[in-house]
């Protein structure tokens, strides 16, 4: 049922859009999201002027070379034991045995490309190495 849900939210966003634009997504479908331009969606945190915390969706300067238009689906962001409202990109999770163990899952890497690489090119970018098997 999930599954449908996304899908049809997937859809609808894209035809009423005309694109896929991360400033103009839910908060909730923003991290892990891919715009139609290619650079990742992420999720910020802004203080309102009565001091009240507000999320937005916003575009990052990380570009994937590999998919556009993509919102990952719950199912993918759980099984790679992540959370849909995480704040910026870190990779402050790689250096965590647990969470390593979800991301190199079979459901996980098999199943979730654009999660595992988001992961793979923080690694890189960090002179992190590890394998999946």
């Amino acid at each position: 049922m999930a599954l449908i849900i996304f899908l049809a939210m997937s859809l609808l966003l894209h035809g009423a859009l005309g694109e896929l634009v991360c400033e103009q997504l839910p908060v909730e479908l923003c991290s892990y999201s891919i715009a139609s331009s290619g650079k990742r969606c992420l999720l910020e945190n802004f203080a309102t002027k009565d001091g009240k915390v507000k999320y937005q969706c916003k575009t990052s300067e990380v570009v994937v070379d590999v998919m556009q238009e993509w919102i990952e689906s719950d199912e993918c962001v759980s099984s790679c034991g992540l959370d849909r409202n995480t704040v910026g990109i870190s990779s402050d999770g790689l250096l965590q045995p647990q969470f390593l163990a979800k991301l190199c899952s079979d459901d996980c890497y098999q199943g979730c490309p654009n999660i595992v690489d988001l992961y793979l090119n923080l690694a890189l970018a960090e002179g992190i190495s590890f394998s999946f098997n």
